[in-house]
């Protein structure tokens, strides 16, 4: 069961819950994210429609997204409404939920590394990582990404923080970016074939670095070059070595060439 650092929902909060009862005039569900709440919808807000079989829209044990509209703590739970919602926002909420419930089994593993259970996890740093990073998926990228100092330097302690970065490390894979540019090359001397390959071939050379480079063609003189990386601006930086890599061993061989970067989508 994921977990939130309230209490309780805010008014408006789109919220995840598995039905467990459903009666003539309403439906309750136990709530995902906060223990031992749960969440009423009146037949009212269900559906923008009339509902004639409250049955035909939610039964026992499906997961639902609902909008809360007010938070009822004598009574122990919140009125919430299933038609005030967008599909858009309902399927975003579930896909942030299930990233949520993943970060939960990471905090697991770095809690059994240490021996400790998911409650003292909760209680000693997640509810900590929540408030720092915004919920704690975010501070496991953050760990993949940056090493355990990034969470340190945040006032996590520091067998936590090299916890939780081990795990990220072996399950978090950074993000891959994608960027094209063309160079339009052309040589007129004798061994200008020869050339124009070797260009390529020097636009393909990224020497040690992370980023790969490949080359194709589009239809001469204009050739596609496309960079892979896990960094945006290294991508970038990249790409723009390598038009100049050929561009400059074609000019040398008195050519001519151009860059053009493609607009990204």
């Amino acid at each position: 069961m994921v977990r939130k650092s309230q209490e309780w929902p805010d008014e408006g909060e789109l919220i995840v819950g598995t039905v467990y009862k459903v009666l003539n005039y309403g439906a309750f569900a136990k709530l995902e994210e906060y223990q031992g709440k749960e969440a009423f919808i009146h037949i009212s807000e269900v559906s923008a429609g009339w509902v004639k079989n409250i049955r035909d829209h939610v039964r026992e044990n499906q997961k639902i997204v609902c909008r809360v509209l007010r938070v009822n703590p004598k009574k122990g739970h919140v009125d919430a409404s299933l038609k005030r919602i967008r599909e858009d926002q309902r399927t975003k909420k579930i896909q942030h939920w299930k990233i949520e419930q993943k970060a939960e089994k990471f905090l697991e593993l770095s809690a059994k590394s240490l021996d400790k259970s998911l409650d003292e996890a909760y209680d000693e740093v997640g509810y900590d990582l929540m408030d720092i990073f915004g919920d704690v998926y975010g501070a496991f990228e953050t760990a993949a990404d940056e090493g355990a100092e990034s969470l340190i330097e945040e006032g996590i302690p520091e067998d936590w923080a090299e916890a939780i970065t081990e795990v990220a490390q072996k399950n978090i894979t950074p993000p891959e970016v994608h960027i094209n540019g063309y160079v339009d090359i052309e040589t007129f001397v004798p061994n200008g074939v020869e050339i124009i390959i070797e260009a390529l071939k020097a636009a393909e050379d990224n020497g040690d670095e992370e980023e790969e480079i490949k080359v194709q063609c589009v239809g001469a003189p204009r050739y596609r070059i496309t960079v892979k990386s896990t960094d945006y601006l290294l991508a970038e930086k990249a790409l723009k070595a390598a038009a100049e890599r050929c561009i400059a061993i074609v000019e040398e061989s008195d050519g001519n060439g151009s860059f053009l970067r493609e607009l990204d989508d």
